[in-house]
């Protein structure tokens, strides 16, 4: 314990680029409260509309009615913000380097999407969507709170509230799904 402390202090001072990078990377900006630099803030919320638009078009066809409905503003919504985010970049607005395709971690979740079938999709599905919508909400209120781009600042605090809607959507897919699993399992 002691000794992660000792290394953890030492990337801090390090390299605060650095830094900011590897302590958003394992989560402990998260943790703690920290706001991510722009360039991370620009990537994770970039890979973030990926994965919703292209787990939530699997949806679109794998999924109940309810998955469904949830699924099509998904699309709707992050396609909107992804295009915000990317005319905010190549507007000259915000200096970041835009991901052109999902980290390894995305793409195993949506793997694991692809292969999955009937209640196992739904299982799946609405866990992924629970956890992605707390992290948007997190990353998203981090950078709208101490984020160094005003611009962005700005469009992450507009950007909030939406998220945090997609959230309640996504937990209460979990109480309905919950719900009916208990019912069939009687």
């Amino acid at each position: 314990m002691k000794r992660t402390a000792i290394i953890l202090g030492c990337l801090l001072l390090a390299s605060p680029a650095l830094a900011q990078s590897i302590t958003e990377k394992t989560g402990v900006n998260s943790v703690l409260g920290v706001a991510p630099s722009t360039a991370d803030f620009v990537k994770q919320a970039a890979i973030s509309d990926m994965f919703e638009i292209q787990s939530n078009k699997l949806a679109e066809t794998k999924g109940n009615a309810a998955e469904k409905a949830f699924a099509k503003q998904m699309v709707a919504d992050h396609t909107k913000t992804s295009n915000e985010l990317k005319s905010l970049v190549s507007g000259g607005k915000v200096t970041a380097q835009m991901p052109t395709a999902l980290d390894d971690a995305h793409q195993s979740k949506l793997e694991k999407l692809k292969t999955a079938t009937g209640a196992e999709f739904s299982e799946t599905f609405i866990d992924q969507q629970v956890s992605a919508h707390k992290d948007a909400v997190s990353l998203f209120d981090r950078y709208a709170r101490g984020g160094e781009n005003a611009e962005l600042k700005n469009w992450a605090g507009q950007t909030l509230p939406a998220l945090k809607h997609h959230l309640d959507m996504a937990q209460n897919l979990e109480k309905q799904h919950s719900t009916t699993t208990s019912k069939s399992n009687k």
